[in-house]
């Protein structure tokens, strides 16, 4: 593997381990709202993708307190530093200033280092533009733009509800105002082909992006996704197939480009398939021999 993994990226940047705490600041989104659509993507649980995040109930710095408590046991005693990552759901959609007071909210931690927001490319706009870029000016600011895959065909299908020309457009305002940029991509999305999802991976390299997800693709209970794979439609990628396009992946990818993942979790309580993805330790043993 020729790429740096974001834990080793992160050490050569501050010099230590610096650990991820999810947040759910009680956004929605409009794929969800009725903006777009009321069904939001076809893979995405009821929790937006923020399986993991904390309690919208809470404030976000209380979450990070609660979060840091979690993860006690595997931390050093002293020095700790934290990614504020804003996952559930779509974090630039909302009110500018109302954007504004919850990253600053983290940002102004001592304790956090970056303030990562998970987002959809069309949930950009100048406003949201100018908040991102005054608070990557207190602390680094990572933009995550969920793109799942460059093919039409299939962003309908999974009902992405944007054509890749968005994802262009925001990839190059977020370049324009010196925003680190990272690209979620899924890896197994139904009537796909090898060719297809690695032809994905070499768009978003060459994109000019510093990072990339490659994610797993995971049915989950109570999505639409459930249907059509419980109906037969689709079969989930096999270990040995979905180590196999990791492989050819990193392959193509540019050798600055910054690897925040090779697999990703789905919540076991929730999780149908694949099966094999429930063994973290097996999976991610094989990954990291790439």
């Amino acid at each position: 593997m020729r790429q740096r993994t974001v834990n080793e990226y992160l050490k050569e940047r501050f010099g230590k381990k610096v650990y991820k705490i999810a947040i759910n600041a009680g956004f929605t989104c409009p794929n969800r709202d009725g903006t777009l659509s009321d069904r939001g993507c076809i893979f995405c649980s009821g929790s937006g993708s923020g399986d993991f995040a904390g309690s919208p109930s809470l404030s976000v710095s209380e979450q990070l307190d609660a979060g840091k408590a979690r993860i006690s046991a595997k931390l050093p005693e002293e020095g700790c530093s934290f990614i504020a990552y804003f996952q559930a759901f779509t974090n630039t959609y909302g009110p500018a200033e109302t954007l504004r007071k919850l990253y600053l909210e983290a940002a102004k931690r001592p304790d956090v280092e970056i303030v990562s927001i998970a987002t959809r490319p069309d949930c950009l706009g100048e406003d949201v533009l100018d908040v991102l870029s005054s608070v990557n000016r207190i602390k680094p600011v990572w933009v995550e733009l969920g793109l799942q895959t460059i093919h039409e065909r299939t962003a309908e299908y999974i009902r992405r509800c944007y054509p890749l020309a968005v994802y262009d457009k925001a990839v190059k305002a977020l370049k324009e105002r010196g925003l680190e940029t990272i690209v979620h991509v899924i890896l197994g999305l139904p009537g796909e082909t090898k060719e297809d999802m690695l032809e994905t991976v070499r768009y978003v390299g060459e994109s000019g992006v510093q990072g990339i997800k490659l994610q797993l693709l995971h049915v989950l209970k109570g999505t639409d996704l459930e249907k059509d794979y419980l109906a037969g439609k689709f079969d989930c990628l096999s270990f040995d197939e979905y180590y196999g396009i990791v492989k050819e992946a990193l392959d193509i990818l540019p050798e600055d480009i910054v690897i925040h993942r090779m697999t990703g979790d789905g919540d076991k309580r929730i999780l149908v398939a694949p099966e094999w993805s429930r063994d973290k330790k097996r999976v991610m043993d094989r990954m990291f021999s790439l």
